[in-house]
């Protein structure tokens, strides 16, 4: 089965945006034949230098999101701090909505609800993970299971 991965994790410092860019290296490194889909990469307002100065388009921000995700058949969604970003919690939810795994990445080692975030979070991801090598394994199950009858 073939999958595409949409990225979901809060993309709005520069710390945010070059770990993100890290991880999805990793990732993409272990999945050659995964598509991932990055927000950031896919929506001209995160380059800071291109932003200095303009408004921003959020109509087309949000559709550029929402469009990409709907591509998805995998959400691995980044569900660090004392709460998960919202547009991240969205993301999650569009992706339950629609029947879409979503693979929960937990880097962040405080503790919080549900073991690992809020549990209309944490109880609609198929997994839960801690590191790159373990959202690695959870989408090679995936790709493992037999594609759904038409």
């Amino acid at each position: 089965m073939s999958l595409t991965i949409y990225f979901a994790a809060p993309l709005f410092t520069a710390a945010e945006r070059a770990w993100n860019a890290a991880v999805v290296a990793d990732l993409r490194a272990a999945l050659p034949a995964v598509e991932i889909l990055v927000p950031q990469e896919f929506c001209a307002v995160f380059d800071a230098a291109k932003h200095a100065g303009s408004s921003t388009d959020f109509a087309a921000v949000f559709a550029a999101c929402r469009d990409n995700l709907v591509r998805a058949t995998v959400v691995v969604a980044v569900l660090d701090g004392a709460d998960c970003d919202s547009g991240t919690a969205w993301e999650v939810g569009h992706a339950y909505a629609r029947g879409v795994p979503v693979i929960g990445w937990r880097s962040d080692w405080r503790p919080a609800e549900d073991g690992a975030a809020n549990c209309m979070l944490s109880r609609s991801c198929r997994a839960i993970v801690a590191d790159g090598a373990a959202v690695v394994t959870a989408v090679r199950a995936l790709e493992q299971r037999p594609a759904p009858a038409p």
